[in-house]
C-alpha cells in the first residue's frame, strides 16, 4: 500500500548563536569600548501546504528535519546572521498535533498556507549590550538559546465535498469511475478498494465538486473487522454522504436493510459527528433486477429502512439515473456556496458595524 496518511516526525529548530565578548582596538582612540555583536537567531522548521502531494509518504522514509543554527556575533557589534529555515512540504488537509500532548496544533487546508512548527532559539546578547556607566569594560556574552523541538504527528484528511460510504463491493469505485474521470480498481470480491480514491465531478457551468471513494466498512468494523475505520477520517471535511446499498447482493441470505443499518452502526460509533452529516440513499445494481420488481423491492426496502432519507435509485455500471443524482449534487453544492456567501457577507457588515458605528 502506497498511501500514508499517518505519520510522525521531529522538527529540531536551530540554535541562536553566542553573543561576542570583543573591545574597540583602534589608533587614536584610547579606552574604545565594548563591541560584541549579539548572535543570530536559530532557523525555524515550517510546514507548508502543498497540491503537489497527495499524501504523507515521503515522511515514511525521513523522520527528522532540523533547521541550521544561528552564527556567533562579532566584533565591530556585528551581528551573526540567522540560521537558514527549513520549510516543509505537506498535503492540503494535513492536521499536524503535537505527539506529546496530543493537542491539535494547525490545520493546513489551503495551499501555500504554512506555519512554523518549531521556533529557532533567540541569539545570546555580546558585551556591547552590558556597557553602562559603571560597567564600562563588561567582559560577558550570554549563550543563545536553543530551538524548539518538537514531536509531530501528521493526519492527512482528504479534501473532498462528497464521500461515498458502503460496503465491499457496493458499487463505489464503479460510481466514482461513472461520475468521474478516475480509474480506480474495480472487481467482484470484497476490499478491492484498499485505499481512498479522489476523483473530480464536472457539475457544468465552471463548477465540480471532489468526490471520495474510500475502502469499504463491514459489521464490527469498530473492532478491527476487514479494514476498520482506519480511512473514515478522510470523510471528516465532506459536506454530503452517499450511502451506496446493494440491492441485488452477490449471497443468498444476505438483507440490504440490515447491512445498511450495520454501516450506519460503524459511522456513529466512529464518530457523532460524521454521523449527523447530510446524507442520501443511492440504491444501487438496479441491473440487475428485473424490470417489473424493481418498484417493489425499492418500496420494500424504504419502508423496512425507515426514516425521511433522501434517496436515489441508479445503476453504476450503466449509468442508470446516475444523471439524475448528478443534478442533485450540483444543487446541493450550490446551495452550500450561497449559504457560506452570505455567512460572509453577514459577517462582513457586522464587522463594519463594529468598526464604524460604536453605537451600535
Amino acid at each position: 500500500m502506497h498511501f500514508i496518511d499517518v505519520a510522525e516526525i521531529t522538527a529540531i529548530a536551530g540554535k541562536g548563536g553566542d553573543g561576542a565578548v570583543a573591545f574597540r582596538r583602534e589608533a587614536g582612540v584610547p579606552r574604545g569600548g565594548p563591541n560584541g555583536g549579539n548572535g543570530g537567531r536559530g532557523g525555524s522548521i515550517w510546514l507548508v501546504a502543498s497540491s503537489l502531494s497527495s499524501t504523507l509518504q515521503d515522511f515514511r522514509y525521513r523522520r527528522s528535519y532540523k533547521a541550521s543554527p544561528g552564527q556567533m556575533g562579532g566584533g565591530w557589534n556585528k551581528t551573526g546572521s540567522d540560521g537558514e529555515s527549513h520549510e516543509v512540504p505537506v498535503p492540503c488537509g494535513t492536521l499536524v498535533y503535537d505527539a506529546d500532548t496530543n493537542e491539535v496544533i494547525c490545520d493546513l487546508t489551503a495551499p501555500g498556507q504554512r506555519f512554523c512548527v518549531a521556533a529557532g532559539g533567540k541569539g545570546g546578547r555580546g558585551n556591547y549590550e552590558f556597557r553602562s556607566p559603571h560597567r564600562q569594560t563588561p567582559f560577558v556574552a550570554t549563550p543563545g538559546r536553543p530551538g524548539e523541538t518538537r514531536h509531530l504527528r501528521l493526519e492527512l484528511k482528504l479534501l473532498a465535498d462528497i464521500g461515498l460510504i458502503g460496503l465491499p463491493n457496493a458499487g463505489k469505485s464503479t460510481l466514482l469511475s461513472r461520475l468521474t474521470a478516475a480509474r480506480p480498481k474495480i472487481a467482484d470480491y470484497p476490499f478491492t478498494t484498499l485505499v481512498p480514491n479522489l476523483g473530480i465531478v464536472d457539475l457544468g457551468d465552471f463548477v465540480s465538486c471532489t468526490l471520495a471513494d474510500i475502502p469499504g466498512l463491514i459489521e464490527g468494523a469498530a473492532e478491527g473487522a476487514g479494514l476498520g475505520h482506519q480511512f473514515l477520517r478522510h470523510l471528516a471535511r465532506t459536506r454530503l454522504l452517499l450511502h451506496l446499498v446493494d440491492l441485488a447482493p452477490m449471497y443468498e441470505g444476505v438483507d440490504p436493510v440490515h447491512e445498511a443499518h450495520a454501516i450506519l452502526n460503524e459511522l456513529k460509533k466512529y464518530d457523532e459527528d460524521l454521523f449527523n452529516k447530510p446524507r442520501w440513499l443511492v440504491l444501487n445494481k438496479l441491473d440487475l433486477l428485473q424490470e417489473e420488481e424493481r418498484a417493489e423491492k425499492v418500496a420494500a426496502f424504504l419502508k423496512a429502512f425507515g426514516g425521511d432519507t433522501r434517496y436515489f435509485t441508479i445503476s453504476a455500471i450503466n449509468g442508470e439515473g446516475c444523471k439524475e443524482l448528478t443534478y442533485a449534487i450540483m444543487e446541493h453544492i450550490n446551495q452550500i456556496a450561497e449559504q457560506e456567501q452570505d455567512a460572509v457577507t453577514e459577517s462582513a457588515q457586522e464587522s463594519e458595524i463594529d468598526i464604524h458605528d460604536p453605537l451600535a
